[in-house]
């Protein structure tokens, strides 16, 4: 990371207070439920070196991809990892969200009410068909839970669970498809990678007939993507860990994209996160999986990225961070404080941005 080329002239990184990503959204532009048509959403067009802006409506993105682009999508599939039941020996409500598979059966989530929850508590859901029991308490509060239950568990799981939305969608979802991108494969994430949500297969088979390559990895989603940032400084925030995956079908697409002199353009932080974790010093991948905590603000070289794809983010996020290290902080912030103005839609279910390096239409 380098700490010393600061972009966009803005002071060093070392003084960038959490407080300096801070802007003011009216609650009612908090986005409660998806649009019947995914890509119908609007899209704010930011140039990441000027800050010039666009309105657009999202399915027009095709107009500004140009022949020998490459997106970068996140195929991560969303567990429906809400489970509602009861305590068998009182019958009390409880609440279990699945964080992470350990080993078989064994998984660690976040339940609530927590301090009732000790080991060897045994919890019952859609009536017995899924059992549990609580193992262990694990860091930060979390419970190591064993389930019991016949036949396939993701089975189980998909007729009894829950969509686990974020803490500021309160509106009950109707279909939960639509907390999935089209594309999600890999059953792993505890959040959605929600700037692909704006896609239609119509619309990515469109792209493709254009000549725009698709290249897909996977990082699946903790739920520490919603966690804020606690710390004054950014420098002091400890970013959370997530597992991905690139194949060697992925790494080539993007290796010759780059070769040949085209943009890659990522759809999502979470698949910027990927590459640009994935990446050696000369911005080339190979086929590779990890976990990555990687932190990127203002002052980062972007060793792959071009261009990024993304929804509207949370006040003083390490989102809004990254995104300001590839636009610039005060870009960024004119580019929100507009988008308010205009009342754009905001965060998962919400509109998005698109920060490029050019207004021109492929075919001018």
């Amino acid at each position: 990371m380098e700490m010393a080329d600061y972009k966009r002239g803005e002071g060093q990184a070392e003084g960038l207070r959490t407080a300096d990503f801070a802007f003011d959204l009216p609650g009612e532009l908090i986005a409660q439920d998806p649009l019947t048509d995914r890509s119908a959403s609007r899209l704010l067009m930011v140039d990441k070196n000027t800050g010039e802006r666009k309105h657009e409506v999202f399915k027009n993105i095709l107009d500004y991809l140009y022949p020998g682009d490459c997106l970068v999508l996140n195929n991560t599939k969303v567990l429906p990892a809400r489970l509602l039941g009861v305590k068998e020996d009182t019958g009390a409500a409880v609440e279990v969200l699945l964080l992470k598979r350990r080993l078989g059966d064994v998984w660690e989530t976040l339940v609530k009410p927590g301090k009732k929850m000790k080991p060897g508590a045994r919890l019952s859901f859609g009536g017995g068909l899924l059992k549990a029991e609580v193992l262990e308490v694990a860091e930060e509060g979390n419970r190591l839970i064993r389930f019991f239950y016949e036949g396939i568990f993701e089975e189980v799981l998909d007729s009894l669970g829950e969509m686990p939305l974020p803490p500021y969608i309160t509106h009950k979802l109707q279909d939960k498809n639509r907390y999935q991108t089209v594309y999600a494969k890999y059953d792993g994430s505890a959040a959605a990678p929600t700037a692909g949500l704006h896609f239609t297969e119509e619309l990515l088979a469109r792209i493709e007939a254009k000549g725009v390559k698709l290249a897909y990895v996977t990082l699946h989603v903790g739920l520490g993507t919603f966690r804020p940032v606690k710390a004054d400084y950014i420098l002091e925030h400890h970013m959370h860990s997530e597992a991905y995956q690139i194949t060697a079908q992925t790494a080539a697409i993007i290796n010759e994209t780059k070769k040949n002199g085209h943009r890659v353009i990522c759809v999502g932080t979470t698949s910027c996160r990927t590459i640009e974790s994935a990446a050696d010093e000369k911005g080339r991948l190979e086929a590779s999986c990890g976990d990555t905590d990687i932190f990127i603000y203002p002052g980062y070289r972007f060793k792959v990225l071009d261009c990024l794809i993304t929804n509207f983010h949370l006040p003083e996020s390490t989102l809004v961070m990254l995104v300001s290290a590839l636009a610039g902080r005060e870009n960024v912030l004119n580019a929100y404080r507009e988008a308010v103005e205009e009342k754009y839609r905001f965060f998962s279910f919400g509109d998005a941005c698109f920060f490029t390096d050019s207004f021109r239409k492929r075919d001018e």
